[in-house]
């Protein structure tokens, strides 16, 4: 699917609709002291634990595009979130 690089959004900075540009949401690097990396951690290391249990999770074949918008007056940046779940989803010109 074909989204629109420039777009009419609501700013709440603003409090107006404004012309704002969209860009890809990246993930920013998984915190290493995490309780969940941690806890994983343990489960992996030697002795006296036993072999970890993993359960076998099918994971979903699509995920819901996720962009940054960012207003071109005051460039306050917020997420939209399409709801539709889609193979691909890229940004056009037009």
């Amino acid at each position: 699917m074909e989204i629109p690089k420039e777009q009419m959004l609501y700013c709440k900075k603003c409090n107006t609709h404004t012309e704002m540009k969209l860009k890809a949401f990246k993930p920013g690097k998984a915190r290493t002291m995490a309780w969940g990396t941690r806890k994983n951690k343990r489960s992996q290391k030697d002795g006296y634990g036993g072999k970890a249990q993993f359960n076998a999770i099918v994971k979903k074949q699509t995920k819901k595009p996720t962009f940054v918008a960012e207003c071109s007056v005051c460039s306050s940046k917020r997420y939209i979130v399409i709801g539709k779940r889609m193979k691909k989803a890229e940004l056009s010109t037009a």
